[in-house]
């Protein structure tokens, strides 16, 4: 259970004054649902201001606040702005200039007759001064004179600066007094603040220590959370699994394994031959023969008279596995079954049987094959692909479907940096895909201004005409998956015009079976060329496709283009990957298209990426999905992560784990960053 200290935080953001249903969507909008979540809602960055008595003290150009009696509202004719005409003490003339929906705003803000202060930027229009949008109007009062430094917070739509900047207050006066959970020798190295103090100095201005003591705690709980679940793991009962070797003599591959895989196959095997229920990753990069070292473990678990399950996190990605899998055991006698969530009627009642009885050796599935309704006679090995589509809850999950904890691998097609895998999966020992197949074609890369898509919509052409199949990934183009779509739509009209019906079109919003129907056209060449949005990102695998544009190259990250590239070079066809830049690039998006053209090693580009990121920028899910974590910035993640590794592993081997005094104050860390799934695997084991 919660501790009883943090119940204030933990208070959903109604209690507070002001905050009402109109408000709570916006909140929502940003994760900021509880008093927690605003206390911990940090500034992006601070805006120095000064405080001035009247305009004739501020310069042009320079971020003030002063008090302005509001004099006149003037309406635009026609589309112009909204302006409201003040006035400081000394009679000089402030226009305060609104666009858009901003002038609802502006009439309750700014009522004639009252007296404001104004917070923003003093421009000149014409002879006459002005505030483009001031970023913050309070009721008159004391204000400081002299300099002011302000936060600014990150917004959504319905949401101002001063009002979030008011709720953030009001949760800072809740927090309670706790007792200090980091190490007392690295606090004393540090001079970090106590907790109390950081989360009030991270909003009051620019406080390195400050940011980097919150950091580091966010850092510690899930360090400490994922060695929890490795003590937890260790302390299971599994199934020692030792396979005989007569089902994986019976493959017949077209190709030899390469060392890595030949090694991986052997730590596996190492790990499942031992009572504790292995807790393996297993990287690979993009085409480096994943499946068939999940085969072989799976083939493993058979010989050993047991079952095996492997989890997709979509349904093409499903079947195509199962395809893959069937092909590959073919001469072995081993029973491959499919169970998806649209899986109905009799077949459905057939695989559920004979996952009962034993009749079907390995399933393949979506998440349905760990629904309530789905028992298994004796599950011994659980393969989860695409790792980090699925959280530690739902790893955790699994391990109450065999008769004992079953053997977990999972996989991941994104090469992680070894910082970032030790943030994810700390926890797991860690196997690697380093090496390509032999035969592998290295994808001809190149980068092309968007000025030439003519060119290169010429090319598609002859590509198609030839008999070849290829992608069209359409750009991100901002946060929004409407507008993605939309970009998407567009690209496949104009491409439909040219091409017919040869052109099919998938994206993310699709229902389930229009979105199969489409791939399955593209895969079985029915269709010629496949234009999209990144969900075929991963696993989508059509050796006949030698051709990848990707659109807007410059909007995607490195690990991300890297994969869709991917998608390609699957056959023994010469391939090429085509990337449309804009016109005015950054330099870091120079960087990512030359590393692009310079590299086809993953492992490389996923370090390559973290250092182009790094820099401060606060990972959002949205953006990267390769980081749990809210506070703590890539920069932070390189330095401290491995010291809360280190800090975690010492309170647990030589501080008592949570039960000595520093342990109690790490438990309330735990639930404080709702880790708390720790605490509880501590007290089920």
């Amino acid at each position: 259970m919660r501790p009883d200290a943090l119940n204030p935080l933990f208070a959903e953001v109604e209690t507070l004054d002001g905050v009402g249903p109109k408000l709570k969507k916006p909140l929502d909008k940003l994760g900021l649902t509880r008093l927690r979540d605003l206390a911990y809602h940090l500034p992006d960055r601070f805006v120095e201001r000064r405080a001035v008595a009247d305009l004739d003290e501020a310069g042009v150009g320079e971020n003030v606040i002063v008090a302005l009696t509001v004099r006149e509202h003037r309406a635009p004719s026609g589309r112009g702005p909204f302006r409201v005409i003040a006035e400081d003490v000394k009679g000089n003339i402030c226009t305060l200039t609104y666009f858009g929906r901003s002038s609802y705003t502006a009439k309750k803000q700014l009522p004639v007759g009252e007296t404001r202060w104004v917070a923003g930027k003093l421009d000149q229009y014409g002879q006459m001064l002005q505030m483009v949008h001031p970023e913050h109007v309070s009721e008159a009062g004391a204000v400081p004179m002299g300099q002011v430094c302000e936060p600014i917070y990150p917004l959504s739509e319905g949401l101002t600066q001063g009002r979030v900047g008011s709720m953030v207050r009001q949760s800072l006066k809740v927090l309670p007094r706790l007792d200090e959970w980091i190490e007392p020798s690295l606090l004393a190295k540090t001079d970090w603040p106590a907790w109390i103090e950081a989360l009030p100095a991270a909003h009051q201005g620019p406080n390195a220590p400050a940011r980097d003591r919150l950091a580091y705690d966010e850092l510690l709980a899930n360090a400490l959370a994922l060695m929890l679940v490795r003590e937890s793991n260790r302390r299971q009962k599994g199934t020692p699994l030792t396979g005989d070797g007569s089902l994986r003599a019976k493959l017949r591959l077209p190709f030899s394994l390469t060392g890595a895989q030949v090694r991986s196959i052997a730590e596996i095997e190492g790990d499942m031959a031992q009572a504790a229920p292995m807790l393996r990753l297993l990287q690979g990069d993009v085409g480096s023969g994943k499946t068939v070292v999940a085969l072989s473990s799976l083939l493993i678990a058979v010989e050993a008279g047991r079952q095996g399950a492997l989890l997709a996190p979509t349904e093409i990605l499903a079947r195509q596995h199962h395809e893959t899998l069937v092909r590959m055991a073919q001469g072995t006698g081993v029973e491959i079954a499919l169970l998806t969530g649209r899986d109905k009627g009799k077949a459905r009642e057939s695989v559920l049987m004979g996952l009962l009885d034993g009749s079907i050796d390995i399933v393949v599935g979506t998440h349905a094959i760990f629904q309530d309704a789905v028992a298994y006679r004796d599950l011994a090995l659980v393969v989860i692909d695409e790792q980090h589509r699925f959280g530690v809850g739902q790893r955790l999950m699994l391990a109450r479907k065999g008769k004992r904890t079953p053997h977990t691998l999972a996989m991941t097609a994104t090469p992680i940096p070894r910082t970032l895998t030790l943030a994810q999966y700390g926890e797991m020992e860690v196997s690697k895909l380093d090496e390509l197949p032999p035969g592998r074609q290295a994808i001809d890369t190149r980068v092309v201004s968007v000025d030439r898509i003519a060119d290169v919509v010429s090319a598609l052409s002859r590509h198609l005409e030839g008999g070849g199949q290829a992608y069209w990934v359409c750009p991100m183009v901002n946060e929004s998956e409407n507008d993605d779509l939309a970009a998407a739509e567009a690209r496949f009209a104009v491409l439909k015009e040219l091409f017919g019906d040869d052109v099919v079109l998938v994206h993310g919003q699709m229902r389930p079976e229009a979105k199969d129907a489409a791939m399955e056209r593209f895969s079985r060449g029915e269709a010629k060329l496949l234009v999209a949005t990144t969900v075929i990102e991963v696993g989508v695998d059509v050796p006949n496709s030698t051709l990848m544009v990707i659109e807007q190259a410059e909007r995607f990250g490195l690990a991300q283009l890297h994969q869709l590239r991917g998608r390609v070079g699957r056959g023994s066809e010469k391939s090429v990957c085509l990337l449309l830049r804009g016109g005015a690039l950054s330099e870091t998006a120079k960087q990512r298209l030359a590393l692009m053209r310079e590299t086809q090693d993953g492992f490389r580009l996923a370090e390559e990426d973290l250092k182009l990121r790094g820099g401060g920028e606060l990972l959002g899910t949205k953006q990267s999905g390769d980081t749990p974590f809210r506070i703590a910035s890539l920069e932070q993640i390189t330095k401290y992560l491995p010291m809360a590794h280190d800090d975690a592993r010492l309170l647990i081997e030589r501080d008592g784990g949570l039960s000595g005094p520093r342990g109690e104050a790490a438990r309330v860390l735990l639930y404080l960053f709702e880790r708390d799934w720790g605490v509880q695997l501590l007290r089920g084991g």
